[in-house]
């Protein structure tokens, strides 16, 4: 089998298919969520902790040769903190609605036994009375 036709067999299994269109989606839904937090939660949070813009809390740490300032942007990672938790709420909402929705399998109801241990126990029964 050549490489092209083993990568196209591949490439067209359903998994791997189902799997990209949930990364791309994820990908927007990403984007969707960081700008939700940037420009809705973040700033009445900010205005709550006394007008505070997250993304401009850094720590200077240094100056380079040119005179310009090395920072530490801590509140662009803690916006970044947000989005992750966000996003990771709401998949385990997603995940946990899907499982209510599958349906939960009926046991399976035992075999009969064997036809020899049907007669065994018969002749049991038999020999007792």
């Amino acid at each position: 089998m050549s490489l092209a036709s083993e990568f196209k067999q591949f490439a067209m299994k359903g998994n791997v298919v189902d799997m990209a269109v949930g990364v791309i989606i994820g990908a927007a839904f990403g984007k969707i969520v960081s700008a939700f937090v940037e420009n809705v939660v973040m700033p009445p949070l900010g205005m709550a902790l006394a007008g505070v813009n997250f993304s401009d809390l850094a720590w200077k740490i240094g100056e380079t040769a040119a005179g310009m300032p090395v920072l530490l942007k801590y509140g662009a990672f803690l916006e970044t903190v947000l989005d992750f938790l966000i996003i990771a709420f709401v998949l385990f909402m997603a995940i946990k609605a899907i499982n209510k929705l599958k349906a939960p399998e009926a046991p399976a109801a035992a075999p009969p036994p064997p036809r020899s241990e049907v007669l065994l126990e018969e002749i049991r029964d038999l020999l007792k009375k």
